[in-house]
């Protein structure tokens, strides 16, 4: 099996977690899951590319995928705004497939102070135990 997005499903359904039973919370964290897959991942991808591994700067790519990357936060806080997390109550599959595109934030030059929703969230993903034994686990690697 191949995709990010078609893994987390599959684990989801087979273990039972991180995605709703309930119809509707369901199809939001696979609404949110699919935007993070078709979206956010790719134009934030971009922004890496552009801005730290491209052999020349492109100021047109650079910009681009900027104001993308802008706009696409923006997306994420206002559904944070709403919810506590991606898929409504509870966290998904939705917040574990956007979260590390997040931590990289710096390196996208985004400014977490501007989006406060986003800056929550990210914090307290960031500070679950199973969060945090992930990240110790592969900085061992």
């Amino acid at each position: 099996m191949f995709e990010s997005g078609a893994i987390l499903l599959y684990l989801a359904e087979k273990s039972g977690k991180l995605l709703s039973g309930e119809l509707r919370e369901r199809q939001i964290t696979l609404q949110w899951l699919f935007w993070q897959v078709a979206g956010f991942g790719p134009m934030l991808g971009q922004n890496h590319h552009f801005n730290h591994f491209a052999p020349q700067a492109v100021p047109y790519a650079i910009e681009r995928y900027q104001v993308e990357t802008q706009r696409l936060y923006g997306v994420l806080n206002k559904r944070l705004e709403k919810c506590p997390w991606l898929g409504g109550e509870r966290y998904s599959i939705a917040d574990i497939a956007t979260y590390p595109w997040v931590v990289s934030h710096e390196r996208q030059r985004i400014d977490l102070d501007n989006f406060p929703a986003v800056s929550n969230w990210y914090e307290r993903i960031k500070n679950r135990p199973a969060t945090e034994r992930a990240y110790q686990l592969a900085s061992t690697l």
